[in-house]
């Protein structure tokens, strides 16, 4: 990845945030989040625009509130130190809006849902 010039770039990064999380939605581990941070730091210094894209889960095809994105997010923004920007999907007006507008150093995260699956 070093070897490309991603300044100004959207960058797109499918990453593993299959975290666990309790019976309220907090999340209980957050190794899996952490060990993105390096890729997405060296993509945040070379001034890229990180686009992000994950799941928690697809039970019978249903979205269900407890296995959003959302708290992975706010994690995120947290360890990162800069807003993450969540969209519900990864497909549709939001989320095209949504990276139309970013800018160099935006973190978007993108909630492969099982709606997604059946466009």
């Amino acid at each position: 990845m070093d070897e490309v010039d991603i300044k100004g770039k959207k960058v797109l990064i499918r990453v593993d945030f299959n975290v666990p999380v309790d019976d309220s939605g907090v999340i209980t581990d957050d190794t899996r989040i952490k060990a993105h941070l390096r890729t997405i730091r060296y993509c945040l210094d070379n001034n890229a625009k990180v686009i992000l894209t994950s799941h928690m889960g697809r039970p019978k095809g249903q979205r269900v509130d407890k296995l959003s994105l959302k708290p992975v997010a706010s994690v995120l923004s947290k360890l990162l130190q800069k807003e993450v920007i969540f969209v519900d999907d990864c497909i549709g007006d939001a989320a095209e809006k949504t990276v139309a507008a970013m800018k160099e150093g935006d973190v978007v995260l993108l909630e492969k849902s099982p709606v997604s699956y059946r466009r």
